[in-house]
């Protein structure tokens, strides 16, 4: 390895800064241990890489500080990188590919920690990706040591080997295990992800008290949480030997089964498991199959004297710079800015800032005053107006409005441009400095900022074609979620008239016609929870999207998901039987509620400023397919009524502007009105068919939960499709009881042919009214409420 500010590593030269950074305060790890970690392990964890996408979590400034995740390539990365182009949503995203020493350096560099890896590699040739190995993430609850995390593994062990695989234990460097296991035959990512499941939920059977498969934190306490969802598709595990962003620089470590047995096992430290390869070798030798680890490129990489020539210190040359847009709207005749003449010319300034990127800030009194942040890049000024200037809270965020490139000489323009030209009025350069690049992409830029007036790291992140996000991003450590909104529940609405309900006061919604979901992207783990607590992130694959249309945001979520018909309107029909028809549907998550941002409860505030954090947000899903914030209705509470009719709403929601967020809790401070009756029951039981109905099922029976029991409300025989009853008839089939479930005595010729089921179904009914013997009136089936259990009606 050469001295200097590069590394050369098996002929890659690597560009190396702030070697003596301490990234783990608690250790006084330093940034070279890092990288000279990631340089010794790179021969026993590249087999574990190869071929896989890597996500990286990176800890620029230390642990203690606040990380990212990283998917997409920086332009700033090697061209040696082997690359993988994957499809999310609207855009490919270009993972990197570990295939040498070097590559590991790199990340190191970069500060990148933490690398996660699918349990898939990139297939050939187009086809689907096919999972070659299993995993199971042992996650403890409150209060359970990693001993009882062995135990469980253990068990898991000798399932697999009964299934004929082999199973290879890992602690993960942060509380838990990851259990690995070797597919000879890849399988499809569902099909693991499938088995992981079924593993996962009988040991929960079996062994309730100590395990559980439920992510819900709720009931985590003194379990240890089998999480079997790491193995889908498009879900990441940290890699084997990979190091972990905690307070001290644990790994994923490899181990014995010998050693699972240690009253005193414990993670391990990155030097620890340096001297553990050194006598053993790699322990996952047999996990995964040997992998063509030359860089998938198809152009010829650079030689090691290019790159030498490349980093030497000599000037690089001018790029293309392309004013035509800044010239075309102003004319040099009448205007004393800048036009580009010394766009290239030498910046002067201290040893300080010589040969640094520079940014300027000017103010600008045109037609109403705005900010123009510009940032040096590639011969021109790259440019946002900003309204508000930059903010100075890591809770504001501001918006910014992408506009031309500049020329460079306007970083020093200071004077009036006349009245009636473009951008007519006084400008003066407000602050200016120079700048550190952390990452440049074509929807978001991360920069940390060195100027007399401003400081810090700010991250733009794009929301619509010229509308950016401008945000400050703490290098403090991030606040904590609060315990309440780790597992959220919703504020309800109570039943009351909004017709005479002022616009001053109140705000209206529409009422949407669906599931109401709380939506949690935290730390880049994205879920999605029922009002009753149900995790349904595997009901909605489609969503996860919208993970893509946050970025760097870390938010919590109020809304609804539904499915709109051919005509625009929501269906709650078409949403609960959308796996079992063939009608075109739209699914959409309809946003009317943020409960946290970036670190900052918004519980405490009124309904008026979670609302307007929301519309800032709202330019960020305007390309989304998925997510939307749909716009208030027009107040007061008569007018926002027939509006809701006139568009086929289920109703109104008004909110008091003041209101703050109630959890869990239904208030008169949210009121809602519906333009028709609907019910939950529970189904407990049904009549069979007759003529075309014959063969399936031909009415419902139909109750609602009371303290004495199920209390009989009647059945329902219509709203059903042929693939709902279909459906329905093989749901009810293995909830066959010999005694009706209902408290009371329902008469002979229904009870007659009943087919009693235990009451486990929550279904959705819409009716006219209810008759004098406490029976629905013209009900119409609407479909089942997956997001609902009985206790919850």
């Amino acid at each position: 390895m050469a001295g200097g500010e590069s590394l050369d590593v098996d002929g890659r030269r690597i560009p190396i800064t702030n070697l003596d950074k301490v990234l783990y305060p608690t250790t006084g790890t330093r940034k070279f241990e890092v990288i000279d970690y990631y340089s010794r392990i790179a021969e026993v964890m590249l087999p574990h890489l190869a071929g896989r996408p890597i996500t990286r979590k990176r800890w620029p400034n230390g642990v203690e500080s606040m990380p990212f995740f990283e998917k997409d390539l920086p332009s700033s990365a090697p061209d040696w990188l082997a690359r993988f182009g994957e499809q999310h949503s609207t855009r490919v995203i270009t993972y990197p590919l570990a295939t040498s020493r070097a590559d590991l350096v790199w990340f190191g560099q970069m500060a990148a920690l933490e690398l996660h890896t699918p349990q898939w590699r990139v297939p050939a040739d187009g086809a689907a990706p096919k999972a070659d190995r299993l995993v199971l993430d042992l996650d403890p609850g409150p209060g359970v040591p990693l001993t009882q995390c062995a135990e469980v593994a253990l068990m898991i062990r000798d399932m697999l080997a009964a299934a004929g695989l082999t199973a290879f234990p890992v602690t993960s460097g942060g509380k838990g295990m990851h259990l690995y296991a070797r597919f000879d035959r890849p399988v499809s990512p569902e099909a693991a992800r499938t088995v992981a499941k079924q593993i996962a939920t009988s040991l929960a059977a079996a062994h309730p008290d100590d395990i559980t498969a439920t992510m819900a934190k709720s009931v985590r306490d003194r379990k240890v949480f089998i999480d079997w969802s790491q193995n889908s598709g498009s879900k990441t595990t940290l890699a084997p030997y990979s190091m972990r962003g905690r307070e001290q620089p644990w790994v994923a470590a490899p181990r014995s089964w010998g050693e699972l047995a240690d009253p005193d096992l414990a993670q391990l430290l990155f030097d620890e498991v340096l001297e553990r390869v050194e006598s053993d070798g790699d322990l996952l030798a047999d996990l995964d199959e040997p992998h063509d680890l030359a860089p998938a490129n198809e152009e010829v990489p650079p030689t090691a004297q290019e790159l030498i020539e490349a980093t030497s210190n000599r000037p690089a040359p001018n790029p293309v710079v392309n004013l035509g847009e800044y010239r075309r709207k102003r004319d040099e005749s009448k205007t004393p800015e800048p036009f580009g003449d010394d766009a290239h010319r030498e910046r002067t300034g201290s040893d300080d800032t010589a040969g640094n990127p520079i940014f300027v800030i000017q103010e600008h009194h045109a037609r109403r005053l705005h900010y123009d942040f510009r940032l040096e890049r590639d011969g021109v000024l790259v440019s946002w107006a900003v309204p508000k200037n930059l903010p100075d809270d890591p809770g504001q965020n501001r918006l910014a409005v992408h506009t031309e490139d500049h020329p460079m000489d306007y970083a020093d323009f200071e004077g009036d441009i006349p009245a009636g030209e473009y951008g007519g009025g006084h400008v003066e350069i407000w602050d200016r400095g120079t700048y550190e690049t952390e990452k440049w992409r074509d929807n978001e830029v991360i920069v940390r900022l060195h100027g007399e007036r401003i400081q810090g790291r700010y991250a733009l992140i794009k929301t619509g074609d010229k509308n950016w996000l401008a945000h400050l991003m703490s290098d403090e450590p991030r606040p904590i979620l609060p315990d309440s909104l780790r597992d959220p529940r919703p504020m309800l609405a109570t039943d009351e008239s909004i017709e005479n309900l002022d616009g001053r006061d109140w705000a209206f919604e529409g009422k949407w016609d669906g599931y109401r979901i709380l939506l949690r992207y935290i730390d880049g783990d994205f879920r999605l929870t029922s009002r009753s607590g149900i995790d349904m992130t595997a009901d909605f694959p489609e969503l996860r999207s919208i993970a893509d249309d946050l970025g760097l945001l870390d938010v919590v979520l109020d809304g609804e998901v539904v499915a709109l018909d051919a005509s625009g309107r929501t269906n709650f029909t078409l949403l609960s039987a959308r796996n079992n028809t063939e009608e075109d549907l739209t699914l959409k998550f309809y946003i009317f509620d943020i409960l946290y941002l970036n670190g900052t409860s918004l519980l405490r505030r009124p309904w008026s400023q979670r609302r307007e954090l929301l519309d800032e947000l709202a330019p960020a899903f305007a390309h989304s397919a998925f997510a939307e914030v749909p716009a208030l209705l027009p107040g007061p509470g008569r007018a926002a009524l027939e509006e809701s009719r006139a568009q086929g709403y289920e109703g109104v929601v008004a909110k008091r502007r003041s209101s703050t967020y109630q959890q869990g809790r239904r208030t008169s401070q949210w009121l809602k009105h519906k333009n028709w009756s609907d019910i939950e029951v529970v189904v407990g039981g049904y009549r069979p068919g007759r003529g075309n109905r014959a063969h399936t099922i031909g009415s419902l029976l139909l109750g609602l939960p009371e303290d004495t029991g199920l209390r009989y409300v009647g059945r329902v025989g219509t709203g059903f499709t042929d693939a709902q009853l279909r459906a329905l008839a093989e749901e009810l089939e293995p909830l066959r009881i010999k005694r009706s479930p209902f408290v009371d005595k329902l008469d002979r010729p229904v009870s007659s042919s009943a087919v009693w089921v235990l009451p486990k179904i929550v279904g959705e009914v819409r009716f006219m009214d209810w008759t004098t013997t406490g029976h629905l009136r013209h009900p119409s089936w609407r479909g089942i409420r997956r997001d609902k259990l009985p206790g919850d009606l």
